[in-house]
């Protein structure tokens, strides 16, 4: 199944939390390159990142959540929110899928 996970910052973090674990981060993404599809940030118009969004592709709700509790930046008090939703893919690669 596919989800989507929103992940907003929390506001009073550590501004160079992001800069410090990156490297972590990218290299966890890309062991798990097999449920996560796509990740990124998502930047505001001032060009600022407050968020961040990734799609995923597993089983269960509860195994996008251990995908997300698992990320370096998990512990590190920069998300203040997260939500997960499960996506239907309805078209791609200019093709309807219904």
């Amino acid at each position: 199944m596919l989800y989507t996970i929103h992940f907003h910052d929390n506001a009073n973090a550590d501004p160079d939390i992001r800069l410090r674990f990156m490297p972590l981060h990218l290299a966890y993404l890309r062991e798990n390159k097999a449920a996560i599809h796509a990740a990124g940030p998502l930047k505001e118009a001032d060009g600022t990142v407050k968020s961040g969004l990734w799609l995923v592709d597993v089983e269960t709700l509860d195994q996008a959540w251990a995908l997300v509790k698992a990320d370096p930046f998990w512990p590190t008090g920069l998300r203040d929110r997260v939500e997960i939703k499960h996506w239907a893919r309805v078209f791609a690669d200019g093709q309807a899928l219904v």
